[in-house]
């Protein structure tokens, strides 16, 4: 007798997975499906189970295909469990191809297929459908996203698009394990199939595609900038409102759970009145990238500054007094680092950005009792202390954090699809229209409005 192990989270039960322990069952006699726990899951990164255990597991039970339903707890447990039950093949699906080779001096390892443009309706009467998620651009970022929206549960990557066919190729190749359809033509087709849409695209393109998506009832998740005018960003809310549809804009470090622990924090008192922010992100791009060349649209502020405004606008609020810019600016007028001062009425703080400079990534927020510092990187948020006048008392957090950030606003973006999040306090609209409002002036600086 051939018998084949396979594991899995069955998380809102759909036919992706009835067709996966259909084709898994098929390649023996015998199939053993393990049903992760929910403190399992969380540990590998998983964040947004929706199901209860019992639930995920009667669901396996309910496709007849399974012979044995085992729960996996712990890490290990896979190489535990083929020498237990003799297992002959081990079996998973083909977006992990790979990923657990080292299984191959215990058994036989196939990667099976995923089922192609996966149907959204949900088997055995479940509640929720699975998002069916386009991506608009196909850079870097894209392909990070692509990886970790496996972790979120309730989302699906299917298409992509972008008409610049040389950054589609390179895209095919470093995502050539998803099936993922490719739109180099009409964007309107493209939203024809899609659910919702993640804007990755050059700055200049987000409020246009953005807008066209909202207009045809799809949930949007933009990156930074989301327009360049305060006007802009509040019509596109509006839209978003109208069409009840969600719009979020991707600053992910507002989603992470360490910086909302650090918000809980300085918000609880515990520092007394705050009276000073800064926030400083800056990194050393390529000479030659986008965004050291692009004269226009390119440089430190529009690439970063929405991520150091983020945490000043969280902390002191939307009413600021006033807002100053000084840069250093490179020879095509770039700006490759810049400062940014914002005064409040009874506080300040200093937002620092660069792209060909590199400072200290680390955000202090001082108040009167005390301060907060998370040490950099502080938009990953994996630490961060409470000190005092008496140095010898420090109090030190160190939240759980996993990935690279984005799998946070991900799960957030599904949760304000399912509706769980209409009443978000991570990144409000009103906060998100805010910062747009600092970056208008900022391009009104530089005139390109």
């Amino acid at each position: 007798m051939k018998k084949v192990i396979t594991y899995g989270t069955y998380d809102l039960f759909h036919e992706g997975h009835y067709k996966l322990l259909e084709r898994a069952k098929a390649l023996g006699d015998y199939l053993i499906v393990g049903v992760t726990t929910e403190h399992f899951d969380e540990w590998r990164g998983k964040i947004n189970v929706v199901d209860p255990i019992m639930k995920r597991i009667e669901n396996v039970k309910k496709t007849g295909f399974a012979d044995m339903i085992i729960v996996e707890d712990h890490e290990g447990q896979k190489i535990e469990d083929i020498q237990k039950y003799g297992v002959d093949i081990f079996t998973v699906g083909s977006d992990w191809v790979g990923t657990f080779d080292y299984l191959k001096a215990f058994c036989d390892v196939v990667y099976l297929d995923r089922t192609p443009n996966i149907s959204s309706t949900m088997l055995r009467g479940s509640n929720y459908k699975i998002t069916k998620m386009g991506i608009v651009g196909t850079g870097r970022i894209a392909e990070r996203f692509v990886a970790e929206a496996r972790y979120a549960s309730g989302l699906i990557v299917t298409s992509a698009y972008n008409p610049d066919i040389e950054s589609v190729n390179k895209f095919k190749k470093k995502c050539s394990e998803y099936e993922i359809a490719i739109e180099t033509e009409q964007y309107d087709r493209f939203l024809e199939n899609v659910d919702a849409v993640y804007i990755a695209s050059t700055h200049e393109t987000h409020y246009d595609y953005v807008k066209k998506a909202l207009l045809a009832h799809k949930h949007v998740l933009c990156e930074k900038p989301l327009a360049f005018t305060k006007k802009d960003s509040e019509e596109l809310y509006d839209i978003a409102s109208d069409n009840n549809v969600v719009l979020m804009e991707a600053i992910k470090a507002a989603y992470c759970p360490g910086f909302q622990q650090l918000l809980n924090v300085v918000q609880s008192g515990k520092i007394g009145e705050i009276c000073d922010v800064e926030a400083c992100f800056s990194r050393i791009a390529s000479v030659n990238s986008r965004e050291r060349t692009d004269a226009k649209y390119g440089g430190a502020f529009l690439e970063y500054g929405g991520n150091a405004l983020m945490p000043i606008i969280k902390i002191l609020g939307k009413d600021y007094k006033s807002v100053s810019f000084d840069s250093i600016n490179n020879e095509l007028g770039t700006d490759d680092y810049t400062k940014i001062q914002i005064r409040y009425e009874n506080a300040m703080a200093t937002a620092k950005v660069g792209m060909a400079v590199k400072s200290e990534g680390q955000l202090i927020v001082a108040g009167t009792k005390g301060y907060v510092i998370a040490q950099s990187p502080w938009w990953l948020t994996e630490k961060f202390d409470v000190r005092y006048e008496d140095e010898t008392i420090i109090d030190h957090y160190e939240p759980k954090f996993v990935g690279d950030g984005l799998r946070y606003e991900i799960s957030e973006f599904v949760a304000k699809i399912r509706g769980n999040g209409e009443k978000s306090y991570k990144l409000t609209a009103g906060e998100s229209i805010a910062i747009t409002a600092i970056v208008e002036e900022f391009v009104k600086k530089k005139n390109i409005i």
